[in-house]
């Protein structure tokens, strides 16, 4: 089950911010990415398969999100 997109700005397990853009579809293989936009560098955006953006993962010993929504955009 995909966990539900909520928009705003999620923070990456390693500190930075990013603005969730929207859903795009792979041409190919129609996975679903996630695009999102750096907080710190506005110009770049970057696209990960939404299973992955969503996931989590281990970190020093504890499960963590990968990424964790922290506010409204």
């Amino acid at each position: 089950m995909s966990e539900e997109i909520r928009p705003g700005i999620y923070r990456h397990y390693k500190g930075h911010e990013y603005r969730f853009i929207g859903i795009a579809k792979h041409s190919e293989t129609m996975e679903e990415l996630v695009v999102y936009q750096d907080m710190t560098d506005p110009v770049l955006y970057w696209a990960r398969p939404r299973e992955m953006f969503f996931e989590s993962i281990e970190k020093d010993g504890k499960i963590i999100k990968r990424f964790e929504w922290i506010r409204e955009a």
